[in-house]
């Protein structure tokens, strides 16, 4: 973007502007003493000078609102070109004080902050630009003008700033799969979902979504989502398979569990010679909720049978899951005493580094002394 960039209009392009645009624009007439003075500052080379002459130009017009954003605008972007972000960022922020509903800005303090790698900045920003697009549609009619006339100044105006706002939502949606604290995260979402509630990513949010609240341990809002999903698409395997991982932890839940299950283990086809990675996994954890389930239940044998499908299908493919469920049919076979087959199978994934090598240690050690003890 060129330092200087000044939208020069007659008055009466002006006054009709403003009748009906919600998004601000920085203007400044032809003429003016400011317009002058801007050719001026145009004309010098050296970035260092210009940075002191458009200082003093925001002070001896700081009371136009239109001369003080443009001018930090403009500091905004030759401090980013120099690298000084921290700088960059505040002459930015000035600017869209004394312009707030300006898009173009905006933008550029959605760049600013994502070369800072400060995505707080980036997703707020973001955020305010999508909500300040959406504003467009809001707009009342003024009684002296048609409805037609109206219709098409409000679909000009959202035409012309729809890449803005485009960028506003591809921003913050890059926001939201970076960000690691799943509280934070769920709290970008909403706020997403409601800026943006024609983003066409439903699904991807939804997963995120479900991610966090799995994190949060907030199971209620965890299932709402899930469920939601569902209604919306039967076949949402990442909704059923989270259903089904939830209901599982707890014996009052368990069976809720399994129809979940069963139903991803169908639409997964892992056992077609063309099944990817992703549906042997998926069929894997759905097998191991089964037999969860049954095990807790305590249809023993059953459980057997799926926590042996399971392992078979996520043994290298999915080292943290082949764990989990590696340990529960390892329980499974101590329980019956088969311990020969307990710490065949404890021991293969006791060497699997996460969180559930030392409950499966622990197992094994139990089992080694009763196998000792001729138990």
């Amino acid at each position: 973007m060129s330092p200087i960039r000044v939208g020069l209009v007659t008055a009466l392009v002006f006054i009709s502007s403003v009748s009906f645009a919600q998004i601000d624009s920085v203007t400044i007439a032809a003429g003016t003493p400011e317009d002058k003075d801007l050719t001026t500052i145009g004309n010098e080379q050296d970035p260092q000078k210009k940075i002191s002459m458009f200082q003093d130009f925001v002070q001896k017009y700081s009371s136009n609102p239109m001369a003080v954003a443009f001018g930090n605008w403009q500091l905004a972007q030759i401090y980013q070109a120099a690298g000084d972000l921290a700088k960059a960022v505040e002459a930015g922020d000035t600017a869209m004080a004394a312009s707030p509903r300006n898009l173009d800005i905006l933008s550029s303090q959605v760049g600013i902050a994502q070369q800072m790698h400060d995505n707080a900045r980036v997703f707020k920003y973001a955020i305010k630009g999508g909500g300040i697009y959406d504003s467009i549609g809001q707009q009342t009619k003024p009684a002296d003008v048609s409805d037609e006339n109206f219709r098409t100044s409000i679909d000009t105006e959202k035409q012309n700033n729809k890449g803005a706002y485009e960028f506003f939502q591809n921003s913050a949606f890059s926001v939201i799969t970076s960000e690691t604290d799943a509280k934070t995260r769920m709290g970008y979402i909403e706020q997403f979902t409601a800026t943006f509630p024609q983003s066409g990513l439903d699904d991807q949010l939804t997963s995120y979504a479900m991610m966090s609240l799995a994190e949060m341990q907030d199971n209620k809002r965890l299932i709402a989502y899930a469920e939601k999903a569902i209604a919306t698409n039967p076949d949402n395997m990442a909704a059923l398979l989270m259903l089904a991982n939830t209901y599982v932890q707890s014996p009052e839940t368990a069976a809720k569990a399994i129809p979940y299950a069963q139903k991803v283990i169908v639409l997964a086809k892992a056992d077609q010679p063309s099944a990817s990675k992703s549906s042997k996994v998926s069929a894997g954890v759905s097998h191991c909720v089964v037999g969860r389930a049954y095990a807790l239940q305590a249809r023993t044998l059953p459980s057997i049978a799926e926590l042996k499908t399971a392992t078979s299908l996520l043994k290298g493919e999915d080292e943290q899951q082949y764990a989990i469920a590696a340990y529960y049919l390892g329980w499974d076979y101590a329980k019956l005493k088969r311990l020969t087959e307990a710490r065949a199978i404890l021991t293969e994934s006791a060497a699997v580094p996460g969180p559930m090598q030392a409950p499966t240690k622990d197992l094994l050690s139990k089992v080694n002394s009763a196998r000792a003890a001729g138990k």
